[in-house]
């Protein structure tokens, strides 16, 4: 076979110079897949770093009580910008990466649908980003309207809040873009004889999730252009002085911020549902219903937006449907769960670290999902809205779970992007620090929650010290391990240092994605590989 490549790359040299440039023009210009899914991963660890530092500022005020080193002017901004970046800017992106490398692999496409958009959709989130951490250094300071830019707030912000959303449609646009590509891709561009019903999980999710970001990106947009037009052109949607309504902006925000919270662990889901049976050696148990359970979170997610909304004043009526509505999607959600665990079960487990962080994603996302299922309740939920107990249980979620399941999918499908194994010795000291910094972190915010302690606010009584120095000391730790993870894992790899990665270096991997060689050629599957019936494996 490599006699083979070897003439065939002898005979197309100019063929393949002209189609992988080097250089500047490589990046700035690149249609392949591989190329942008990289670009998209870089962008968005630079953006968790950016957001990383605003949380631990947060956190460095919140050592103990008392103003420290922030006033409450900036403690607000930081409280928002924090959020805005990371939910825009950093898990968003990374999972389009993830996406952009691995959809075309997996279904043996040998690209995405539409190279040039996909080119153009990544290029569009650098002035996003641009404004928005800029947005710090103009007249009156970044937003400081909370990230969900409740109105009136956002009506009495500086000209950074214009700056903010102009910011979001950018990354909307971009992210309507993706999806797109997503979707064509998925439904048209899969290899022979892989049906649906055959298609990778981490396809499945995405092609879920890109429905779902087209849904809803635009209720956003509309949400945002609204306060923009209060701001500057005289309307009064959210404005109670023109007999505009703030709550109507809750309803309009929410409705797209639910399903944003499902955008942003439904690929991770994906990842969770390749790297479990690779480690147990086991097929994944129930893949049907993990297909059905994914399309019936996506669905409930739209009807649940105002269980955000239940201190807004909304009738006893509105209550009870939200609560139930709530509580029902933790039975798809269950079934996840049970299906990765009967995976598990008898299995012949090893655990290599993008297991160690699959197994720590089921366990921390799943308190995550109790604690969801305790707010979900509105009579406890009016006792602990907007205090850290909230927090606790958000935190929870997205970064134990989407962040979680990121770093899982980097170790699992780093060998093929790089061609050389990671350090396992260091992958495992980046796991067990991070789950125990991110642990020491949040889980003292339940205790403080349910003692009553408020939300983005810069001070507090002496009752909640303690918790929160140990809270503090954890997020320097939990950040301290996430720069320990690009220079002493990523970066070697990068660089091509380690022992090089067999084609396939876990022995039990299945999926297309391992049939071509480490690290992945720049175009793979110019021909479509012949899938046979019974299994995605391909044939001769």
């Amino acid at each position: 076979m490599s006699a083979v490549l070897d003439h065939h790359d002898h005979d197309h040299a100019h063929h393949d110079d002209h189609h992988a440039p080097t250089g500047w023009r490589r990046w700035v210009f690149a249609t392949n897949h591989k190329d942008i899914g990289t670009l998209y991963l870089l962008f968005a660890f630079a953006m968790l770093m950016i957001g990383g530092v605003l949380a631990l500022a947060i956190r460095a005020e919140l050592f103990q009580p008392g103003l420290q080193l922030v006033n409450p002017e900036l403690f607000n901004q930081l409280t928002t910008m924090h959020g805005l970046i990371m939910v825009f800017g950093a898990i968003m992106p990374a999972f389009v990466g993830f996406a952009n490398w691995m959809i075309p692999l997996q279904i043996g496409a040998s690209d995405m649908a539409f190279a040039r958009m996909n080119n153009f959709s990544f290029w569009l989130m650098i002035p996003a980003a641009l404004m928005i951490v800029g947005s710090f250094f103009m007249p009156g300071g970044a937003p400081a309207a909370g990230w969900t830019l409740y109105a009136p707030l956002t009506l009495q912000m500086g000209p950074s809040m214009d700056a903010g959303i102009f910011a979001l449609h950018i990354l909307g646009a971009s992210s309507i873009m993706g999806s797109i590509n997503i979707i064509v891709t998925i439904l048209n561009m899969r290899a022979p004889g892989m049906t649906l019903m055959k298609m990778p999980m981490f396809a499945w999710t995405w092609l879920i999730t890109a429905y779902l970001l087209i849904a809803v990106m635009p209720v956003l947009a509309g949400a945002i252009t609204m306060t923009l037009t209060d701001r500057h052109f005289g309307t009064s949607f959210f404005n109670p002085a023109g007999g505009g309504d703030p709550v109507m902006y809750q309803h309009i925000f929410w409705f797209f911020g639910h399903p944003e919270v499902y955008i942003m662990i439904l690929p991770a889901f994906g990842i969770v549902s390749h790297v479990v049976p690779t480690f147990a050696r086991k097929k994944l148990f129930g893949y049907a219903s993990m297909v059905y359970a994914t399309s019936s979170i996506a669905i409930l997610s739209f009807i649940v937006w105002a269980h955000h909304m239940f201190t807004s004043g909304m009738p006893v009526t509105g209550q009870l449907f939200f609560m139930y509505a709530t509580m029902l999607i933790a039975v798809p959600t269950a079934v996840k769960i049970f299906n990765w665990i009967a995976t598990m079960w008898q299995g012949s487990m090893t655990f290599e670290t993008p297991m160690l962080f699959a197994v720590g994603f089921i366990f921390v996302f799943t308190m995550g999902g109790f604690t969801g299922l305790i707010l979900a309740m509105a009579p406890i939920d009016i006792q602990i809205h907007d205090t850290y107990y909230v927090v606790a249980h958000f935190h929870y979620v997205l970064v134990a779970g989407s962040l979680y399941a990121m770093f899982a999918g980097y170790y699992y499908w780093s060998p093929k992007w790089t061609g050389v194994m990671y350090n396992e010795t260091r992958g495992k000291i980046h796991f067990w620090w991070s789950l125990i910094a991110f642990n020491v972190t949040f889980f003292p915010m339940h205790f403080l929650g349910l003692a009553g302690m408020p939300r983005r606010y810069a001070d507090y009584p002496m009752q909640f010290a303690d918790f929160n120095a140990l809270a503090s000391v954890g997020g320097f730790a939990f950040g301290f391990a996430q720069v320990y993870f690009f220079v002493f894992i990523v970066l070697p790899t990068m660089r091509g240092q380690g022992v090089k990665a067999a084609q396939s270096p876990w022995e039990s991997a299945e999926g297309l994605e391992w049939e071509v060689p480490s690290p992945a050629p720049f175009h793979t599957f110019e021909t479509p590989p012949k899938l046979n019936a019974a299994a995605n494996k391909v044939i001769g």
